[in-house]
């Protein structure tokens, strides 16, 4: 039988499948990118044993949680363990603390026929040593910020780069009050878990080369960048994306309206997608009315409704209208306001092509 493990870094750098045994409730507020939840005791279940532990002690509430999990119960959630575990045995299981469950799990699987490893100190090690590595890579890692005025396309020019970490597709979020995606976020915890692994990843396979992020705010949409790593991006050298207005209304259209509108109705079916579509554009341009003014939300709000209704009949241009209005009298005088805090942070200033030469070189 391979060991119980304490190599969290490996587990992590090598994307180890793991069985997480905690309640769905626990797994639903954060877990890790390749774990699959298949629970010794169901939210009710641990409730019940929780609430008798209180009451009566331990040894209670594990008779309880072996009269509560028995029988048929047993038989299927060792079936779920039996079949994951052959099907990935590379893996490991895990608990809350690397105890109890996890233990009666490895031990109906010995019993089964089948050693499995578990993880010691389980889910809260392991999310402590992220944690850990996030303090320490913030301090030690060497980082650098890629900025541009909104439409820049500054996230696809990332995703060409090896080694860059995108902060918009970890929260899965286009950025930006337009930036919500039909199929939502992860949890906060969700979001630092894969954020601080793809960190660690670039920091093993790049040593000693920065990390290069996309600029942001605090929030993309509900997820909060940690404020260690805020921290170190307000201090790192930046680079200005340069691109043309014409050409970031136009990236903006296709990314906000054409594939958005696209990916809400994926998600919902053609009719009810493309209302939730029209519904999110609406609520994302109210959220910004007041930084607007009053005078200019309207006259956008009654751009955005022309539009709609044009494309309500099957063109969809007349968004680029308000997108164009949006770009220019919003967007672009606040990037230039924050742009003049911190000139002496900015190391390179070039288009796309130049831009993507110096981030080459800084590999090498």
């Amino acid at each position: 039988m391979r060991p119980d493990t304490k190599n969290y870094l490996a587990l992590f750098l090598e994307d180890t499948p793991l069985i997480d045994t905690r309640a769905p409730v626990e797994f639903a507020r954060g877990a890790f990118p390749h774990a699959i939840n298949l629970p010794l005791m169901s939210d009710d279940e641990r409730a019940a044993v929780g609430t008798c532990y209180k009451a009566q002690g331990q040894q209670a509430a594990i008779a309880l949680g072996h009269q509560l999990v028995s029988g048929e119960i047993r038989t299927q959630r060792l079936n779920a363990w039996l079949e994951e575990a052959r099907r990935h045995p590379q893996g490991y299981l895990y608990c809350f603390r690397g105890g109890l469950r996890s233990q009666i799990c490895q031990q109906w699987l010995h019993e089964a026929g089948l050693d499995y490893p578990r993880v010691q100190g389980g889910y809260k090690a392991m999310r402590q040593f992220l944690l850990n590595s996030l303090e320490r890579l913030c301090r030690q890692q060497t980082f650098m910020v890629l900025a541009g005025h909104t439409g820049s396309a500054k996230t696809d020019l990332l995703n060409e780069m090896p080694g860059a970490v995108d902060l918009e597709g970890i929260a899965n979020h286009r950025g930006s009050a337009f930036g919500k995606r039909a199929d939502g976020q992860p949890s906060q915890i969700d979001f630092e878990n894969r954020l601080i692994i793809a960190m660690l990843k670039h920091q093993h396979r790049y040593p000693g080369k920065a990390i290069v992020l996309e600029d942001e705010s605090r929030l993309i949409g509900r997820c909060a960048l940690p404020q260690p790593l805020r921290d170190a991006m307000a201090k790192a050298p930046l680079i200005q994306l340069h691109s043309d207005l014409d050409a970031r209304a136009e990236h903006s259209y296709v990314n906000y309206i054409l594939r958005k509108s696209a990916e809400w109705q994926q998600h919902a079916g053609e009719t009810q997608g493309f209302e939730l579509f029209i519904e999110d554009l609406r609520e994302s341009l109210f959220r910004v009315r007041k930084r607007l003014g009053g005078e200019r939300y309207a006259t956008v709000s009654e751009q955005l409704e022309s539009a709609i209704q044009a494309h309500r009949s099957g063109d969809a241009t007349g968004h680029r209208t308000w997108i164009l209005s949006l770009l220019r009298d919003y967007y672009d005088p606040m990037y230039d306001y924050q742009g003049q805090k911190h000139p002496a942070r900015v190391v390179f200033r070039g288009d796309a092509q130049a831009v993507r030469q110096f981030l080459t070189s800084l590999r090498k």
